[in-house]
This record gives structure tokens, sequence and C-alpha cells, in this order.
């Protein structure tokens, strides 16, 4: 995906940006951003998040390897990205969530809980033998149980689980009200 591929200015998406799931939209969070980095990965976004420390220049470099859209509050990296950078000038992860999903059309509950939140693998139904890693009272919840293949960790439906989806669901909803209203807080 090239840097014209998607085009992001301070309203959204240019008009002539293809739709997110057309695009393969892939993120790529700074250090800043961490939090909303891993609420993007619950919600099943392909998101990277930068190493601890990482220097702008490297973060450019994945960026482009990686054909990532860089999401940060860092003006200048900002600027240094051009197009391949997404410039959030909100605080703290709620009013981060609101602006990148008005910025960006994000729907929060399309693809929930299909990535790992550690390692942002895809995650793929757990097989009988990895089900036994789980602990007895996740294995006996209604749903299913996921694992993600690259860390071997198990996911299932629980309190955490629907914790989250709580809060994801606020935000969707609070994104369907905006877009309802037509407004662009």
């Amino acid at each position: 995906m090239s840097a014209a591929y998607i085009k992001v200015m301070e309203s959204g998406i240019t008009d002539d940006a293809p739709a997110l799931d057309e695009a393969g939209l892939r993120l790529l969070c700074d250090e800043m951003l961490h939090r909303l980095g891993r609420w993007l990965r619950a919600a099943g976004y392909d998101t990277a998040l930068a190493e601890r420390g990482a220097r702008d220049r490297e973060l450019l470099e994945q960026a482009e390897r990686e054909a990532r859209l860089l999401v940060t509050r860092d003006r200048g990296l900002a600027k240094l990205a051009g197009e391949r950078a997404l410039l959030l000038h909100s605080e703290g992860v709620d009013a981060n969530a609101a602006e990148v999903s008005r910025r960006l059309a994000i729907d929060w509950m399309a693809a929930a809980f299909t990535r790992c939140l550690m390692d942002n693998t895809p995650l793929r139904p757990a097989k009988a033998d990895e089900r036994i890693h789980a602990p007895r009272s996740a294995r006996e919840l209604p749903g299913p149980l996921h694992v993600c293949p690259r860390c071997r960790r198990v996911f299932w439906p629980g309190s955490h689980m629907r914790r989250m989806r709580g809060r994801l669901e606020a935000w969707q909803a609070r994104s369907e009200g905006d877009q309802d209203r037509g407004s662009l807080p």
C-alpha cells in the first residue's frame, strides 16, 4: 500500500480513499498511544506498537516497510511522516478512540477479539489439546476458546472480555451517534 493510497487529512479519510476493509488498513501506534493500539487490536485491526524508545527514523522506516499508517500525537513525527501519519490531538484513551473513530471510520465491533492483544497475530479456534491450557472454569463457559498461533495464549469469553466488549460497544455507539448527527467534534 503506497502512502498515497490512504490519504488522511485533518478532517478524516478523503473521498478517493478505499473502504478500510478494502484497503487492508494497517496501523502503527507510537509509544504515546500503546493503550489505544491494544484497543485497536481488540477491535480486530492489524496494529503494531512501537518499540519502547524507538527513534523517529525507525518508526518512519517501519511504517514504510510494513505499509502502515503511523498514529501519533507527536506533531514533529507526523510532519516527517506526511501522508503516512494520522496526528491525534486528543488526550486519553477514550478521547483518542473517539478521534480515531471519527477520522478513520473505525468499526469497533466488526472483528472484535480476532487478534492477539499481545503480539497482533490473528487468533484461531483452539484445538482440544490447546483448550486444556485454559482454566477449567473458562473451558466450561459458553462460547468459543481461541488461541494465538504465535504466543500460544488461550483467550476465552470471560468477565475481562465482557468488560472490554462493553467499552468497545460504547465507543461504537458513540461513533454511530456522531455519524447520525453528522457531527465531527
